[in-house]
């Protein structure tokens, strides 16, 4: 007879996915996820050499893939002859990751039942399994350990509110113990596994590899050079409503700000959301000068000095242009949460964003050393810059201890790749 606990994760799977399968009717999400796994043929996996190591990599979305990224790159690239299966629970993940180079094939991740979990690794064979951050899934983890598949959970981070360190999660904490190595990202996660005897080992997140690795080998944008020109350059990016917002005033008070430039790239790059904020930014008519704003997909050589706003309408391409900013702001603290604070950080730049930043290990830590710095409103946000602007110890402080923050924290890709090496 099943224990209680796992009769009630395996009703509350069945309820979880009868819930998706309802949505899928009206909504566009849902039915990818439900349409993706219902459209996948297992038995039409490519055909593997029995030499080649089968190496499984799952992620939950796109935030855990940027996080096994430069994992994966490192294998491929060290260990040509792996075979790699990438998968992903949310569409979100598999439908921008679903022609990854580095990997042999993509798949969705089937609902968590044991005999999804005996079907799927039984097609998949892997010689290992590398779990990303929070993926904890019964039956997968149960089959994992019951074959005697080296099994390891990486960039994990652990707080105490969460299940496995109540009264009442055994069954959770009986997951931790499927996997053969545990990496993860600060002491408090190693000293609350150790607590409950699970053994682990600290590795700084792989991002701060993957973030190092963007800047070393940066695209260059002399359009953007040119538009800076003698200026200071704000660059804002994956903003918000709310964020831009602030934002706009900000651009619109030139009295204070007349030595400035801006760089805008939006979270929603929907043609509707970037007309609406080239229009707010442009239809002030009582600023003098005006506010003059270009696409950057319309930017060119010609014309770039006659500009003060880009907005960014391309994807990718943030990351690189951070390059050439002094102030960073990053979106999303006045609503889902920030967005990544290591991208600007690692370029040395003073980091601004909004009040909810709390689930980002990186934003507090930086505001530990004075090198982001969280706002609440527009006078903040414009007092702010101002002193970055107007104390130029101030700014050399914040900047340096950015990128040396993040140059200290090199080194996770090796841990894992040392790891995983031993099998491969």
């Amino acid at each position: 007879m099943q224990p209680a606990s796992l009769l009630l994760y395996n009703l509350f799977i069945r309820l979880y996915s009868f819930a998706i399968f309802v949505a899928s009717a009206f909504n566009a999400k849902a039915k990818l996820w439900v349409d993706g796994r219902r459209n996948q043929r297992l038995d039409k996996l490519p055909n593997v050499d029995a030499s080649k190591k089968r190496i499984w990599v799952h992620c939950a979305s796109l935030g855990e893939f940027e996080q096994a990224r430069p994992v994966i790159e490192k294998i491929k690239t060290d260990k040509p002859s792996s075979f790699i299966i990438l998968t992903f629970f949310s569409p979100s993940g598999y439908e921008i990751r679903k022609n990854y180079s580095y990997v042999d094939t993509v798949l969705y991740l089937p609902v968590d039942t044991a005999e999804n979990a005996q079907t799927f690794i039984s097609a998949i064979n892997p010689d290992l399994a590398l779990f990303v951050k929070y993926e904890f899934w019964h039956h997968y983890l149960s089959e994992l350990k019951r074959r005697k598949i080296p099994t390891v959970l990486f960039a994990a981070i652990f707080r105490k509110e969460q299940v496995f360190f109540k009264w009442y999660g055994g069954f959770f904490r009986n997951m931790l113990g499927c996997f053969d190595k545990i990496f993860v990202q600060n002491k408090e996660s190693h000293d609350l596994l150790n607590g409950i005897s699970i053994s682990s080992q600290i590795s700084f997140d792989t991002r701060f590899d993957r973030v190092f690795q963007i800047a070393q080998s940066s695209k260059p944008f002399p359009d953007i050079q040119k538009f800076k020109s003698d200026y200071k350059l704000l660059i804002a990016g994956s903003t918000w409503k709310t964020d831009e917002e602030l934002l706009t005033k900000l651009v619109f008070n030139h009295r204070d700000f007349k030595g400035y430039k801006y760089i805008i790239a939006p979270h929603n790059l929907s043609e509707a959301g970037l007309t609406k904020l080239q229009y707010t930014l442009e239809i002030n008519t009582h600023v003098d000068p005006p506010v003059n704003v270009v696409r950057l997909s319309k930017l060119t050589a010609d014309n770039a000095m006659s500009f003060n706003v880009i907005i960014v309408d391309t994807m990718g391409d943030l990351s690189s242009i951070y390059r050439y900013a002094d102030i960073a702001y990053v979106g999303g603290g006045f609503d889902a949460g920030i967005h990544n604070v290591l991208e600007p950080a690692v370029y040395g730049l003073p980091v601004i964003f909004g009040p909810i930043y709390q689930k980002s290990a990186e934003a507090k830590e930086l505001i530990e050393i004075s090198s982001a710095f969280s706002i609440e409103d527009e006078k903040q946000l414009q007092n702010l810059v101002l002193k970055l602007d107007g104390n130029a110890e101030f700014m050399k402080t914040a900047s340096t201890s950015a990128a040396d923050y993040v140059k200290q924290r090199l080194g996770g890709v090796e841990d894992i790749y040392n790891c995983v090496v031993t099998v491969i």
